[in-house]
């Protein structure tokens, strides 16, 4: 049974200024079943409910005083446990909602906008001629920057339509940066994609090229990267030929639906461009390259999105790093932050079945990373590419590049060794160092 301290009330007060008395008076009132110290209750209001015994043992009624943190101070390790469990609960119920009013909102206003938009006009692909060329070029959209520099060889006009902290948008930017070629940057409303209802490849990046007297549209992260590579190393080649060997393939899959395929999207179509690399360099490359799209980008989800907190924490880290507060208005930006948020939290789930992620997936993302430095060690050079990096490196660094600004990347910096190398592809691609190699 709980021990009672017993305090006297003076009738006259009306707040209860509280006197110590003789246990058993005629009103007593006790301290929610916890012992205290008289003199250090004399020194503190009563801030909550306590009970009032009257005389008789069977009966009580309640009365209001006000107290200092006494009740917390005595409480007992499993109440403060439970306490804090509630405290936890709460919030996590209060993000929950947050998402699930972004989640509607978000359906709402996505649904209104593809009915507004569901008459505009696609341009069409010329499917007489190349599937990649397009018969007028995309409407003008506000550009979120513009990548200049004065040594540019390529000679292109291009415009990479992206989000911000996609990993394949990243990979196809370090590229662009690695190699100094100019580009303009149109950030797509993930939510929305108003900035691609032009387009019927609704996915990003998107690389749209002024060619001559064309307009080509190149699609997939590793096919822009491969396609504008080839360009590179033989600038006398054609684009258009070039884009000739990648074909995109359509079929129809065993659910029925159509599913298209782009061929050979990891080679690279050098012709007669004289090359400096053995037969096995390039392969090595190239598995690479495939190893960065088919495992480590599907370690990225699970880890950035695994709780509801951390995906919104995610989320307000891209609002920040894309610059969305001057690209967005404010309803676009919260639109995207919450239910972008949201989604994700539930499609980081589905994914982490999908790719046999671990219960943990810190694990997951460490034995990537564990993976590809262990291939760097075994090589024994600085880069993959040696000493400088070839195209496997530049697709590894921008996968991460895409979560360098959460926790989750980190973590991995404290628990393997992939800090060094990445803050020297960093060191790299921020000095276009790639336009040496030209």
């Amino acid at each position: 049974m709980a021990s009672h301290v017993k305090l006297f009330i003076r009738p006259s007060s009306t707040v209860g200024r509280i006197t110590p008395a003789i246990f058993g008076g005629q009103n007593c009132i006790h301290l929610n079943g916890r012992v205290a110290s008289l003199a250090y209750i004399n020194n503190y209001r009563l801030l909550h409910s306590l009970k009032v015994y009257a005389a008789s043992q069977n009966s009580f009624s309640t009365t209001t005083a006000s107290y200092g943190p006494v009740a917390d101070k005595y409480k007992s390790k499993e109440e403060k446990e439970a306490d804090e469990k509630k405290k936890k609960t709460n919030k996590k119920h209060l993000i929950l909602k947050a998402l699930g009013v972004g989640a509607l909102i978000g359906g709402a206003l996505g649904y209104q906008s593809s009915q507004a938009n569901k008459n505009r006009a696609q341009i069409a692909n010329d499917d007489t001629v190349k599937e990649y060329i397009l018969t007028e070029k995309p409407p003008e959209f506000q550009f979120a920057r513009s990548i200049r520099t004065d040594t540019d060889k390529s000679g292109l006009k291009v415009t990479l339509y992206q989000y911000q902290t996609c990993p394949f948008c990243c990979k196809a930017r370090a590229f662009l940066d690695y190699f100094g070629i100019n580009y303009d940057v149109v950030e797509v409303n993930s939510v929305l994609r108003t900035q691609m209802k032009w387009s019927k490849y609704k996915k990003v990046p998107v690389v749209v090229i002024e060619y001559k007297d064309k307009t080509i549209q190149i699609n997939d992260s590793s096919v822009i990267v491969s396609a504008l590579f080839s360009q590179l190393a033989d600038p006398e080649a054609n684009l258009e030929q070039i884009m000739d060997c990648y074909p995109t393939i359509r079929y129809v899959d065993t659910d029925g639906s159509e599913k298209a395929d782009i061929q050979n999207r990891y080679f690279l179509m050098y012709n007669e461009a004289k090359v400096n690399r053995t037969k096995e360099d390039i392969v090595e490359e190239r598995r690479w390259r495939r190893w960065a799209d088919d495992t480590l980008v599907h370690t990225l989800s699970p880890n950035v999105y695994q709780t509801p907190s951390e995906a919104l924490a995610t989320f307000q880290w891209f609002d920040t790093a894309g610059n969305w507060p001057a690209l967005f208005s404010t309803w676009e930006r919260y639109l995207v932050i919450y239910f972008g948020a949201a989604v994700m939290w539930l499609i980081a789930k589905r994914l982490k079945k999908r790719h046999s992620i671990k219960e943990d997936p810190r694990e997951s993302l460490y034995d990537a990373c564990n993976h590809w430095t262990k291939g760097l060690k075994k090589k024994g050079t600085k880069f993959m590419g040696g000493d400088t990096p070839n195209l496997a490196d530049l697709a590894v660094f921008g996968v991460l590049s895409a979560i360098e600004g959460c926790e989750a990347f980190a973590d991995a910096r404290r628990n393997t060794a992939i800090g060094s190398w990445f803050d020297s592809m960093k060191e790299s691609v921020n000095k276009r160092r790639g336009q040496l190699d030209l």
